[in-house]
């Protein structure tokens, strides 16, 4: 298993300038569990908030519960964690039962959004302070908190009192101590929520290196679509009680399984078709304007009416018609700096959004003006 999960990694990192070295290293420092998740429910009076959940997690592995507020992930977490206990369905660890271990003795470390620090301590002493109620020695204790807190960038603030750092020093001070025992299984309730967008974002590359650098398995939860997609090795959507859908960053935005996800997960414009003719993986489908384009599906779908999916970045613009390309009105049009956001109408009623990069000498778009758009098959989904 922890071959899979090395095997993965590397190839997620072969585009992101990572060296063969630095996969090889990460191979041989796999030390984290595998968790079984087997038909787990959860039941509040009539509301389900974990409906036979299932779901496996290998070890070394990065894998983040995303969804929606109310659609079960800190529940599931909570299970795991033994915050809270299942009303049916096992939970196993490394092949083991865990359900009824108590939370302390479970061995994983946790971080929260809250922090939970110790206002009283120091940093060293909020680090140290699970390495003394594991009852470690103290020149082991002192080894292992130095090296925690210079892996973490902390060094220099290990006297200070978490009323003396900033929010983003706080939340490196709860990793830290969440890691410092070196567990082997890390779990992670929103900890980036309450960080502003800058900081989140060097926190979310400092994870996934401290990830690598440990080999602990990773479960993390967030509602924020873009931090799973930029530090997981594979997600799980949760809607309602129940995972919709699991796979790599990748598959789950270009390849999602239903409505939910492609809405869920990035911005997506969803246009209703007919399906023509199929061949293969590919379809042919007109749209309400008539516009008549192919599309990709893995699924069995029948001809008749389809959901397709097409990301705001896939669209292509033109001031003049091109090959496939269809008129739309500009309703819409805002600057981003790097980015241009555009809304347009088709012909049939239909709105699309549009994200394309600003380009030296092309002007804003302004309400009003035609455009034509287009995109090919490579660049649109067929839902299931």
């Amino acid at each position: 298993m922890a071959e899979k999960v090395a095997g993965r990694v590397e190839r997620r990192n072969a585009g992101d300038n990572t060296s063969a070295a630095t996969s090889e290293a990460f191979e041989r420092s796999v030390i984290g569990s595998g968790i079984a998740v087997r038909e787990i429910v959860k039941s509040y009076g009539a509301f389900r908030a974990a409906d036979q959940v299932s779901l496996e997690i290998e070890p070394g592995e990065f894998i983040t519960l995303l969804g929606p507020s109310g659609s079960g992930k800190t529940t599931l977490l909570n299970l795991i964690a033994g915050f809270q206990k299942p009303d049916d369905g096992e939970i196993l660890v490394d092949g083991k039962a865990i359900q009824d271990v108590p939370t302390h003795k479970r061995g994983f470390g946790m971080v929260f959004q809250s922090y939970a620090l110790f206002p009283n301590m120091t940093v060293t002493q909020n680090v140290a302070f699970p390495l003394r109620m594991a009852g470690v020695d103290r020149a082991t204790a002192e080894r292992r908190v130095a090296e925690t807190l210079d892996m973490m960038r902390l060094s220099e603030h290990a006297a200070k009192s978490p009323s003396q750092m900033s929010g983003g020093q706080q939340q490196r001070v709860a990793i830290a101590r969440a890691i410092v025992l070196r567990p082997k299984v890390v779990l992670m309730d929103e900890p980036l929520s309450a960080l502003d967008r800058r900081l989140r974002e060097s926190i979310q590359i400092e994870i996934r290196q401290l990830h690598r650098t440990l080999g602990s398995t990773i479960l993390f939860v967030t509602h924020d679509q873009g931090e799973a997609l930029t530090m997981s090795d594979r997600i799980a959507v949760m809607d309602a009680g129940k995972i919709v859908q699991v796979g790599t960053p990748t598959e789950i935005y270009r390849h999602p399984k239903d409505r939910f996800v492609a809405s869920f997960v990035g911005e997506s414009n969803l246009i209703e078709a007919e399906v023509v003719q199929k061949r293969g993986t590919t379809m042919t489908l007109k749209n309400r304007a008539g516009y008549v384009f192919s599309a990709e599906s893995r699924d069995a779908i029948d001809v008749g009416r389809a959901s397709v999916l097409v990301r705001p970045e896939r669209i292509a613009i033109s001031d003049v018609p091109t090959a496939n390309s269809i008129p739309a009105v500009v309703t819409s049009a805002l600057f981003l700096g790097e980015i241009l956001r555009v809304e347009v109408r088709m012909e049939g009623g239909e709105t699309l959004l549009i994200r394309c990069t600003d380009r030296t000498g092309r002007p804003l778009p302004s309400v009003g003006d035609l455009l034509h758009v287009s995109w090919g098959a490579e660049d649109c989904w067929v839902l299931s």
